[in-house]
């Protein structure tokens, strides 16, 4: 398992935690503590990756930040 915290752009509110979390979940991350802006994430590397995770954010309509 692996974690770490992540850095998101185009978060303004609570309805984008919600969105975020539940990307986050499709994408495979076990743990998600959400807030505005970022997330401290827990995965398993052998089921998901980073890419998959920003694709998957991207597709909810935000972007992870470098």
């Amino acid at each position: 398992m692996k974690e770490m915290k992540i850095f998101i752009e185009g978060m303004s509110c609570a309805h984008c935690i919600k969105r975020v979390s539940h990307a986050l979940e499709e994408a495979g991350v076990t743990e998600a503590d959400v807030k505005i802006g970022e997330a401290n994430i827990i995965f398993d590397e052998t089921k998901t990756n980073l890419d998959k995770i920003a694709k998957a954010l991207e597709e909810a309509g935000y972007k992870l930040k470098n």
